[in-house]
């Protein structure tokens, strides 16, 4: 049996990672008492004493917890922002590729992708690799998202201060284009820019739709829209991340529409000379407590899925 951690178990993230974990035969989850979690000594105690620890901490918390980790045999998930381009750190989203999913299973220092993140590089990466796409590709993409992705700050906003004002539509923000996922987008994905990123919130709890929009004359010479669903459908055939045609309701793409799941679903959108590319998911799913859930598996040598809502 797995001894786990949850560093941050309060928190959005940790709790949703909890609920996951706690009915699980093959673990043994540890946790700290309100007062004892902000006890170094005990947290000290805890990260050096499990098989597994999951931070779901800010960076700087995060950082000081895995200096806190003596013991080499611990495996640390982390859900912060702070080791995601690290190096000696997996890039934790293994449906990019088998050499991503081997390093994950094999890893001792794993960083859980960003949300917005997440559904970028699975929407650019796979046609950078595969020639579709160039490298000096000058890409945007714009991603809406439920407040639980802002922590309970932002859900108190919401739920506790009224839905009102400028909380009754859709904001954007990330606009200084300085935006902390930034650097794993390009990073993951091989682009030699960051792309214009337009991430806006919205009030509804969980969810998200990325959207990454492309001309035609923006693929490789000679490529077309269904050469690009094609390279999905071959990337991405389950049972977490799968290629979904048709995907949308009626004309109209909710952002809801996999909210509580862990699942992600990839689409293409558009018509020959203007393409959307498009990447459903939960905000505390694949982008947050199911991918970190999902590499534990791996490192565990589980069913990837195991514990997961799909």
């Amino acid at each position: 049996m797995a001894k786990v951690f949850i560093d941050g178990k309060a928190g959005t993230t940790g709790l949703r990672i909890y609920e996951r974990l706690s009915a699980r035969p093959d673990i043994q989850l540890l946790t700290l008492s309100d007062e004892e979690r902000k006890d170094t000594a005990r947290r000290r105690e805890m990260l050096n004493g499990c098989d597994a620890a999951f931070l779901c901490l800010p960076d700087a918390a995060s950082v000081e917890a895995v200096g806190l980790i003596e013991n080499e045999n611990v495996v640390v998930l982390d859900t912060s922002t702070a080791h995601r381009t690290s190096p000696g750190w997996t890039y934790g989203f293994p449906e990019l590729g088998p050499d991503f999913r081997e390093r994950v299973i094999g890893g001792k220092r794993i960083a859980v992708p960003g949300c917005h993140a997440s559904g970028f590089i699975a929407l650019v990466r796979p046609l950078v690799e595969a020639g579709l796409l160039s490298p000096a590709a000058r890409l945007s993409c714009h991603s809406i998202t439920g407040y639980s992705g802002g922590g309970k700050k932002m859900i108190a906003q919401y739920e506790d201060g009224g839905r009102d004002g400028l909380l009754a539509a859709p904001r954007q923000y990330g606009l200084t284009q300085q935006h902390k996922h930034l650097k794993e987008m390009r990073a993951i994905t091989g682009l030699e820019e960051s792309p214009i990123f337009c991430p806006i919130v919205a009030d509804f709890y969980s969810g998200m739709v990325v959207t990454v929009p492309l001309f035609a004359q923006d693929l490789a010479p000679g490529k077309t829209v269904e050469d690009v669903k094609a390279c999905y459908r071959a990337q991405y055939t389950g049972p977490v991340v799968r290629w979904q045609e048709e995907a949308d309701e009626a004309g109209f793409f909710s952002a809801a529409g996999l909210a509580g799941k862990d699942a992600m679903e990839i689409s293409v959108f558009g018509n020959e000379e203007r393409i959307l590319l498009v990447a459903r998911y939960d905000n505390l799913g694949k982008g947050a407590s199911g991918a970190a859930v999902e590499c534990l598996n791996l490192v565990l040598g589980a069913d990837p899925t195991c514990g997961l809502e799909l």
